[in-house]
């Protein structure tokens, strides 16, 4: 998947799973929002594609926490930048 691609597919994703900031999500345009969808929708392409082969678990739990950790960064790095100044 081309980079472009892996960073829409990334804020789409992101958009679902977090919809309480789904409209900042969607808006979003600076540089370091754009590579955290990307990094995300990485993220759950290798879950993913570790999922299902047991000798993976450690890999898929890793993956996992990868996601949360992303989740938790955009939640309150968008929350922040959201708030008048």
């Amino acid at each position: 998947m081309a980079r472009s691609n892996r960073r829409e597919a990334g804020r789409r994703r992101l958009a679902m799973r977090l919809p309480q900031i789904r409209k900042l999500i969607m808006e979003a345009r600076d540089r370091w929002q754009l590579e955290l969808f990307e990094a995300y929708q990485v993220a759950v392409e290798t879950r993913d594609a570790l999922r299902g082969q047991p000798f993976n678990s450690d890999l898929v739990q890793e993956c996992e926490e990868t996601c949360s950790e992303i989740e938790r960064h955009i939640v309150c790095a968008m929350l922040k930048d959201s708030w008048p100044q």
